[in-house]
């Protein structure tokens, strides 16, 4: 849609939930009420009203509808700033999220989304279950934590633990980001004892009404579990490396095992509803391939590529797979709309993959975690299941065994400014290859992991993004238009999000002191929390 649209559209979608929400903290009462109206008599009389919530935090995570308020939360976020896509829309005068003019009304999205869609349907669910149905608030407390830390990699400190407890002000504490981190590992905790014992039972009706990705198998959201608490123990590695050990051989030991096969992935089932992406591609041509794509898969001929995106139909580039750089001079749509779009993606929203947990096992074999196997032998799996994810099985040990390609140069002939897109030497542009070397360098094995656990990932920008700040990898282009003023840094990039105003109006000493915990304390883009490390 363009920006006209959006300004009319999504504004008021915000608007509204931001008048539901009161910032998420004030009216805790009312959040906590079901979204439907019903008491828990209501409740415990219809379990199809307890399902629907469930159902609304599986499909919210990563949000589905309404797409202009998903366009916020994700494309206009992570998807950019973890290098998949690019708007070719100049939206507000070309001054916007790609250029690192972070816009307000645009980073409010996933802050409102996860806790009126998330945490609050997860909550309520959770309260009525914990008693009679514990297999439930197991899951529950999976995708509460699956949605959580979404949000806290995006903003840092967030309102997890002390949700629904109003301090002597009226307001909401923030859990310092660590704080948050270490509760996420304890709900993942408690769900994985609960549905260990019964991995291999029937699900109850109630479970299995709520579930939209495993067809209500508990074995599977073991699974998911242990995968996920993996995930985050890798993603505090480098600012607390004990904590990290700890969670991630409790996951890697588990008898309930990790995701390892395609079958396993967590994909969320939509329906007959389109893709979210394939309406803000297709429909309103608002996302196309970003350079990084072309540079890192077009230089490695990697076969998934025609899987994700479609050849550009310009004529300066037909034929040719063509992304935009972000944070570049963008004077009209016109320009780049023709560049690589989008290929379609099925009614399922892909949130963590087999080959992504392949990835975090060979990165902890690199760290030395018990139990993660040979580095070499995980990496290789990894992509194979990648490439089993796409029906590409048969290709996978050519590529995989290809100790030549390397990323390839980046040229931009519609560039406004000459030079100013090229990318044809220098740091950013990545020279790691495809085939795993024992013999290298532990920085170097890094970066090949990440490397290519940022193909598999694809299209999840949140992760990739989150990724990309916790390691540099792969290497990114820095943006060429820098409109944050100096707040963000060109060469350090994006680092999080700051804090939607709305939250300062009714909530501002509490998020006065989550900014204190920032490095520098400054509540913008160029800011680091708990994690982000400089590397």
């Amino acid at each position: 849609m363009n920006y006209k649209a959006f300004k009319k559209t999504g504004s008021l979608i915000l608007v509204a939930a931001a008048l539901s929400l009161s910032g998420c903290t004030k009216n805790f009462e009312s959040l906590n009420k079901d979204p439907y109206g019903a008491t828990d008599k209501d409740l415990e009389a219809d379990f199809a009203i307890v399902a629907a919530q469930l159902q609304q935090a599986q499909r919210s995570i990563y949000l589905y509808l309404p797409v202009p308020t998903f366009q916020l939360q994700q494309n206009l976020l992570g998807d950019v700033f973890g290098g998949y896509m690019m708007a070719p829309t100049p939206f507000g005068g070309n001054i916007n999220n790609a250029n690192y003019n972070l816009v307000d009304g645009w980073i409010t999205a996933p802050w409102t989304t996860a806790y009126y869609n998330v945490m609050n349907p997860c909550i309520k669910a959770g309260l009525f279950s914990k008693e009679k149905f514990p297999e439930t608030y197991a899951l529950a407390k999976i995708l509460q934590v699956e949605g959580m830390h979404r949000v806290s990699d995006i903003y840092g400190p967030i309102i997890y633990t002390k949700y629904n407890q109003p301090n002597a002000e009226g307001g909401i504490d923030f859990d310092t980001q660590k704080d948050a981190y270490y509760a996420f590992f304890a709900d993942l905790k408690e769900a994985i004892a609960i549905l260990t014992p019964i991995k291999n039972n029937a699900a109850s009706v109630l479970f299995a009404k709520s579930d939209l990705v495993y067809g209500g198998k508990y074995s599977q959201w073991l699974k998911l579990a242990n995968s996920l608490r993996l995930r985050l123990a890798i993603r505090i590695s480098n600012i607390d490396a004990a904590k990290a050990k700890t969670e991630a051989e409790a996951a890697l030991a588990d008898a309930g095992g990790l995701l390892e096969v395609p079958a396993d992935n967590f994909n969320v089932n939509i329906g007959a509803t389109t893709h979210p992406l394939n309406t803000i591609a297709s429909s309103w041509n608002d996302t196309r391939m970003a350079a990084p794509v072309e540079s890192i898969m077009g230089g490695y001929n990697d076969p998934r590529l025609e899987k994700y995106f479609q050849k550009a139909t310009d004529p300066a580039v037909a034929g040719q797979f063509k992304g935009i750089r972000n944070g570049i001079n963008i004077d009209a749509k016109a320009r780049y709309v023709d560049y690589s779009n989008l290929a379609p993606l099925e009614s399922k929203i892909q949130l963590m993959t087999a080959a992504e947990v392949w990835f975090l096992r060979a990165e902890a074999a690199v760290l030395g975690f018990a139990g993660a196997g040979d580095a070499n032998t995980n990496y290789n799996n990894g992509i194979k299941q990648s490439f089993a994810q796409y029906k590409l099985d048969a290709l996978a040990d050519a590529y995989l065994n290809n100790a030549v390609a390397k990323p390839k140069p980046y040229l931009d002939p519609k560039a406004i400014t000459a030079g100013q897109n090229d990318v044809t030497s220098g740091p950013h542009l990545s020279t790691i290859t495809i085939k795993w070397d024992d013999g290298a360098t532990k920085a170097t094995k890094i970066e090949r992991i990440l490397t290519q656990k940022w193909i598999a990932m694809f299209p999840e920008g949140q992760e990739a993004w989150s990724e990309f700040r916790r390691t540099g990898y792969p290497k990114l282009f820095p943006v060429v238009i820098n409109n944050s003023n100096g707040a963000i840094s060109t060469e350090d990039f994006v680092r999080r999000s700051f804090y939607p105003g709305n939250e300062y109006a009714v909530n501002r000493a509490a998020v006065e002191k989550a900014v204190s915990t920032l490095q520098p304390a400054k509540d913008n883009g160029g800011s680091r929390f708990w994690w982000d490390v400089v590397h």
